[in-house]
C-alpha cells in the first residue's frame, strides 16, 4: 500500500470506515467608471480578518459584500474604496515601507531580479538599473536625486504578513497571486499607462498617489501593453489614494499613477491575480487530454491525415469537416461523463503557489501525524486548503494492467523564497509534494 505519512495526513479512527467527505479597435464600451464607496471608521479593531480565506477577502473589499463584488465588479468594472481608518492606515503602512529597503539590500538584493529603478520620460519608461547587486545608498541616490520609482518584485519573499495575507488569497482564488511595491517620489511618475493580464488589487501603503483609469482597448486582456497617453482620451476617472484605501481593476483596465508634488514619497502594493486562468487557458489544458484518452478508444482518431495535409496553404473544406466532427463527438463525449481533467493547470497551481503561512520554524509543516493507516482506517487531510486530489495512473508502472492513484499534490514543501520568481529548481522541487495513495484502499479520506 502506497500511503506516504506526512503532515498532510492523520490517522482518524481505525476501527470504523467513514464517508469521505471554483476586440482591439479602441471603441469597445468599456467597464463604467469605479463605484466610490466612502468608509468612516467605526471604532474597535479593523485589521484584517484572517480565519479563513473568505473571511480575509471580505475585510479587504469592506463594506462591500462579496456577492456584490462577483457580480457587478469582477472582470467588469474597477472598484474605489477609501477609508478613514486610522488602524487600518498603520497597518497598511507596516506591510512595507521605503526604510525596509536598507535592511532589505544588505540580504542581497539584484536589480533585474528583485528591485526595478524606473521612471516615466515623455510617456516612455526609462529604466535606471545598474548591473548586479542593489547597494542601498546608490539606490536611495537614485530615489532622491533622479526621482525614480523604485519597484520591489515580489516582497512576500521578504515580508511574513504578505506573505499571509498572499497565502490565503491563494487558498480563495485557486489561482496564484503574486505583488509589486511602487515607491514613487513626489512629483514624479515610474510607468507610462498601460494594461496588464492581471486582475489587480491595490493597497495604499504611504503617502498619497493620484491614479487615473481610462476604458480599456483590450478588455480582459491576455498580455501586458503600452498605450499612448495621446490615443487613450480622457480618464474615465482620476482619484488619489491615500493610506488604507483600497482599489481594484480588471485586466486590460488602462491605468497610470503619480506621486503629487509637494508631499512625500508614495508607496503601493500591487497585488495581483488570475493570469492565464480563462476559460481560454482551461480548454488548451484539458482538451488535449480529452483527445488522447478518447483517441485509445476511437479508430477514427487514430487514424492518419491526408498526404500532404500539412504542406498545404489553406486547410482542405473536407479536412475542416473532419475535424468538426471530431469536436462535436468530444463534446457528446463530455455531456455524458463527469471526467475533465486538468493536465498542467493544476500541477502549476500547486508546484508554484506559497506554503503555509506559519509562525518560527516550521516544523508543524514536515511533523508526522496520526499512525499508520490500516485498510479500513480512513486518513484525514490536514492544510485541505493546500492540497488538490486527482486520479491517474501508477507512474512507476508502464504495462496496461497498471493500477489506477489517487495523488495528493500539495504545497507543504514549497519555498516562499522562490515564489512567483519562475527558479528553475522549482519544477524539481515539486517531484517531492505528490503522495500516491492505491485507489483500491479500501479506507476512505476526509478533510479536518
Amino acid at each position: 500500500m502506497l500511503v506516504c505519512i506526512s503532515s498532510l495526513l492523520c490517522l482518524e479512527d481505525s476501527t470504523m470506515p467513514k464517508k469521505a467527505k471554483p476586440a482591439e479597435n479602441g471603441k469597445e464600451e468599456g467597464p463604467a467608471p469605479c463605484k466610490r464607496v466612502k468608509v468612516e471608521a467605526a471604532g474597535g479593531p479593523s485589521a484584517l480578518n484572517f480565519d479563513s480565506p473568505s473571511g480575509l477577502f471580505e475585510s479587504l473589499i469592506s463594506p462591500i459584500k462579496t456577492e456584490t463584488f462577483f457580480k457587478e465588479f469582477w472582470e467588469q468594472k474597477p472598484l474605489l474604496i477609501q477609508r478613514d481608518d486610522p488602524a487600518l492606515a498603520t497597518y497598511y503602512q507596516s506591510l512595507f515601507r521605503l526604510s525596509d529597503l536598507k535592511s532589505l539590500c544588505s540580504r542581497g538584493m539584484y536589480y533585474g531580479r528583485d528591485i526595478n529603478v524606473c521612471r516615466c520620460v515623455n510617456g516612455k519608461k526609462k529604466v535606471l538599473n545598474k548591473d548586479g547587486k542593489v547597494h542601498f545608498l546608490q539606490l536611495r541616490k537614485d530615489f532622491d536625486q533622479k526621482r525614480a520609482t523604485i519597484q520591489f518584485h515580489q516582497p512576500q519573499r521578504f515580508k511574513d504578513e504578505l506573505w499571509r495575507i498572499q497565502e490565503k488569497l491563494e487558498c480563495y482564488f485557486g489561482s496564484l497571486v503574486g505583488s509589486n511595491v511602487y515607491i514613487t517620489p513626489a512629483g514624479s511618475q515610474g510607468l507610462p499607462p498601460h494594461y496588464d493580464d492581471v486582475e489587480v488589487l491595490i493597497l495604499q501603503l504611504e503617502g498619497e498617489k493620484r491614479w487615473r483609469l481610462y476604458r480599456p482597448t483590450v478588455p480582459l486582456a491576455r498580455e501586458y501593453g503600452v498605450e499612448a497617453e495621446d490615443s487613450i482620451g480622457s480618464p474615465a476617472r482620476e482619484f488619489t489614494l491615500k493610506p488604507g484605501d483600497f482599489l481594484y481593476f480588471p485586466r486590460g483596465t488602462i491605468h497610470q499613477a503619480d506621486t503629487p508634488p509637494g508631499l512625500a514619497h508614495s508607496t503601493h502594493l500591487t497585488i495581483s491575480t488570475y493570469q492565464n486562468n480563462s476559460w481560454g487557458d482551461f480548454l488548451l489544458d484539458t482538451i488535449s487530454g480529452l483527445v488522447f484518452d478518447t483517441a485509445k478508444e476511437d479508430l477514427e482518431l487514430r487514424a492518419g491525415l491526408p498526404r500532404q495535409l500539412l504542406l498545404q496553404v489553406e486547410t482542405t473544406a473536407v479536412a475542416r469537416r473532419r475535424v468538426s466532427g471530431f469536436l462535436r463527438m468530444l463534446a457528446d463525449k463530455l455531456e455524458g461523463t463527469k471526467e475533465l481533467l486538468s493536465a498542467d493547470m493544476k500541477k502549476d497551481f500547486i508546484m508554484n503557489r506559497l506554503p503555509p503561512y506559519c509562525v518560527g520554524d516550521g516544523a508543524e509543516l514536515s511533523t508526522p501525524g496520526g499512525q499508520l493507516p490500516r485498510l479500513d482506517s480512513t486518513v484525514r487531510l490536514q492544510f485541505k486548503d493546500h492540497i488538490v486530489l486527482t486520479l491517474g495512473p501508477d507512474q512507476d508502472r508502464s504495462d496496461e494492467t497498471r493500477e489506477k492513484m489517487i495523488y495528493i499534490y500539495h504545497s507543504l514543501k514549497n519555498r516562499r523564497e522562490t515564489h512567483m520568481m519562475g527558479n528553475e529548481e522549482t519544477e524539481v522541487c515539486s517531484n517531492l509534494n505528490v503522495f500516491p495513495v492505491i485507489w483500491w484502499w479500501l479506507g476512505t479520506i476526509s478533510y479536518l
